[in-house]
């Protein structure tokens, strides 16, 4: 399964609320200390089926969203295929948010 890469500068705040009106929301939080475990708990989570995961940069956080309708983030945020890109590694995925080349990553299984 790919992963969104979102590239457009989106208000952190318009995405997760955005999300919350649509989807069950769980959140992981982290530290320095705590994120290689968390990260290691979000993904075994998502793999699990059900749920996707959100990563935005310069927030602490590990997000978890489920029961909601499927997924369409040109939908959901209008945003055009030159605003996200797909990439089939979630580890890719999270580091380019961490390396700040992309906003956010949303992590599907």
């Amino acid at each position: 399964m790919a992963h969104y890469v979102i590239k457009k500068w989106i208000e952190p705040y318009v995405l997760l609320e955005t999300l919350k009106s649509h989807y069950e929301m769980k959140e992981l939080i982290f530290d320095g200390f705590s994120k290689k475990t968390l990260k290691n708990n979000f993904i075994a989570e998502l793999q699990k089926g059900y749920a996707f995961g959100l990563y935005m940069k310069n927030v602490n956080k590990f997000y978890i969203f489920k029961n909601g309708e499927d997924l369409n983030i040109e939908a959901l945020f209008n945003f055009s295929s030159e605003d996200y890109l797909m990439d089939e590694s979630y580890e890719n995925a999270l580091n380019l948010v961490d390396m700040g080349k992309a906003e956010a990553s949303v992590i599907m299984f």
